[in-house]
């Protein structure tokens, strides 16, 4: 692991083999410059590098695969007298292998010396994990040997401890990237400059598995389905022949009369409310038609506005399904 330090952080001789007690004079606590110190951990695959990225981006000090015994020694730095790092994040996982065990411990040791700190842990299902592991070809830490399924198995029983400490508990399962760094802005980063309303607007097929985290989540699934015409079929919502098939009879027209008045509504009111990030689902069975024309046309719609930064996301378009 290599660490570049700011400057600024003072140092301290300890003798060998003295264990650090996170002690400090009440006098280095009033001087420390740290307000927030983050832990981030959970499950390997889960996101944690994208969680570092964020806090990086808004100024924090971050430092990836740190062990338990090397944050006392790091928190004990940031309250020195002279320290001059503010707000520092910290992932710390299983790749610490047996020295992992000791992170609640030294969660009790922060609690005592007055350490402001918060914990964040970040989780996915088993088939997410498995899928991400797959696409990476990469081994899991806690199985090198064996099988992806028997680490993330040895990683539940080891990280229950430690989600029972969390501030935040985060679900990844369907997330991209954008996803995971915007809802970690709205639940960690209260502090930011406010900004224009963040809309994710997503495609899903129920076959696939129900959206995940959704503020809006609308079902269209009573609309003509392509699926059911060949030269239909292979296409998907983003053709205008598919989109005109959902439409016949006026179906399409008629929904978007009593849908796009009421995002008309809501949307103001979330931005109303001091929401940065709003999240829509739109689904039908397959996630290829009629989910993926609804949440185009709604993406292109609410950027021409542009009052809102729109993202759109096709989650199940490549998939066959109906």
């Amino acid at each position: 692991m290599s660490v570049s330090r700011p400057t600024g952080l003072g140092d301290r001789q300890r003798p060998a083999g003295r264990k650090l007690e996170l002690t400090p004079e009440p006098a280095d606590i009033r001087s420390s410059a740290l307000t927030d110190l983050v832990l981030i951990t959970g499950f390997s695959g889960a996101g944690k590098s994208t969680a570092m990225a964020a806090f990086e981006d808004e100024g924090y000090f971050c430092v990836d695969n740190l062990p338990p015994e090397m944050i006392r020694s790091l928190a004990e730095l940031f309250m020195h007298q002279g320290s001059k790092v503010e707000r520092a994040a910290v992932v710390s996982d299983a790749r610490g292998g047996s020295y992992f065990a000791g992170l609640v411990a030294v969660l009790d040791e922060l609690e005592r010396a007055g350490v402001s700190h918060r914990v964040l842990f970040l989780e996915a299902d088993e088939q997410a994990l498995m899928t991400r592991y797959k696409e990476t070809r990469r081994r899991h830490p806690l199985s090198p040997a064996g099988s992806v399924a028997d680490g993330i198995a040895r990683e539940r029983s080891l990280l229950a401890p430690v989600r029972e400490r969390a501030d935040l508990v985060l679900e990844t399962t369907g997330l991209t990237s954008a996803m995971l760094r915007r809802k970690l802005a709205d639940a960690l980063l209260p502090t930011r400059a406010p900004g224009r309303l963040a809309v994710t607007i997503q495609s899903f097929g129920f076959k696939h598995g129900p959206a995940r985290d959704a503020d809006l989540l609308f079902d269209v699934r009573f609309l003509p389905n392509p699926h059911y015409e060949p030269e239909l079929r292979p296409l998907t919502g983003m053709q205008a022949e598919v989109v005109a098939y959902i439409d016949r009879d006026g179906a399409l027209e008629a929904f978007y009369a009593r849908l796009l008045p009421m995002l008309d509504y809501l949307l103001p009111q979330y931005v109303a409310e001091g929401k940065a990030h709003l999240s829509i689902a739109v689904g039908c069975t397959g996630g290829r038609h009629r989910s993926v024309a609804i949440a185009e046309h709604l993406a292109a719609r609410y950027r021409e506005a542009g009052d809102y930064l729109v993202e759109v996301a096709h989650r199940d378009v490549d998939h066959g399904g109906r």
